[in-house]
């Protein structure tokens, strides 16, 4: 057997947990959140403010500014729905964010 995973293995094994693959909105802010983190800025309030200055959406649907507060909210309820999909058994096809 080889030693190398192919992208797609890879991105499978990324999501092998998740009960159901992230909404469209969902997976932009997991983009936009990557890009600054790879970037090599880790401050969260800075973080905000560029989620801010890129005009990502909340997930929530919510309007208004980002604030520290917004991205914990947004985080939790993101994570509260993804609780809720794996308890319930439900397996997830991933393509396209829905």
């Amino acid at each position: 057997m080889s030693g190398s995973v192919t992208a797609e293995a890879r991105a499978k094994l990324a999501h092998q947990a998740l009960g159901r693959p992230l909404g469209a909105l969902e997976a932009a802010l997991a983009q936009a959140l990557e890009e600054i983190f790879a970037s090599g800025q880790h401050d969260l309030a800075v973080a905000v403010s560029l989620l801010q200055q890129k005009g990502v959406k909340r997930p929530s649907g919510a309007t208004g500014a980002w604030s520290l507060d917004v991205l914990k909210d947004e985080l939790a309820q993101i994570n509260a729905a993804l609780d809720e999909a794996y308890a319930s058994g439900a397996t997830a096809s991933f393509g396209a964010p829905s």
